[in-house]
């Protein structure tokens, strides 16, 4: 019976496993040297809220059981956010109103980023991610280029694939030449 507290959970380190290919993505040198996002705290936020919103898009357009992966995933996600704000030393009494804001912020970014998304609408898309990943008004364009064709890839992946290969995001350089920014 003790025993058993010792055993892994299979969906736990299935959710495991891809929470980490999508953080892996985010940390790839293109995004930063290529594609301009700032390698700084806010810009590494940035860049996994990017591609984290992207696998959950991708997880929402199929069927159950991907709605509890979703789930999942999302919990991952904010309990890597909260780990992270204790090892920086946040104290335990101000980490409840980070996560707060790292949730505010996450939300509001998706929200921002599904219409473009949904309309494949470069412009707006390059807009939202530079007022968020560069803090400025120049449209993100390689950004945005590389958000749309990453969108565009998870379209044709089943749950199975996902959940075995993991999200496969587009090198990040193809699209560091073209565009603004």
């Amino acid at each position: 019976m003790i025993f058993g507290l010792f055993r892994r959970d299979p969906r736990r380190t299935t959710i495991a496993a891809l929470y980490e290919r999508v953080a892996t993505a985010s940390r790839a040198p293109g995004l930063y040297a290529g594609l301009g996002i700032p390698d700084t705290l806010e810009g590494r936020f940035e860049a996994l809220s990017l591609h984290m919103i992207l696998g959950l898009r991708a997880l929402r357009e199929l069927p159950p059981p991907a709605d509890e992966v979703a789930k999942d995933l999302t919990d991952a996600f904010f309990r890597d956010m909260d780990a992270s704000l204790r090892e920086m030393g946040v104290g335990d009494t101000v980490v409840p109103k980070r996560m707060k804001k790292i949730a505010e912020s996450f939300y509001g970014r998706a929200q921002a980023y599904d219409a473009p998304l949904n309309d494949a609408d470069e412009g707006a898309l390059a807009l939202a991610l530079a007022r968020n990943a560069y803090g400025t008004e120049a449209p993100a364009t390689p950004l945005a280029r590389y958000a749309l064709a990453a969108d565009q890839g998870f379209k044709s992946v089943d749950l199975s694939t996902l959940l075995e290969k993991g999200p496969v995001f587009p090198d990040p350089g193809a699209f560091a030449s073209g565009g603004s920014r």
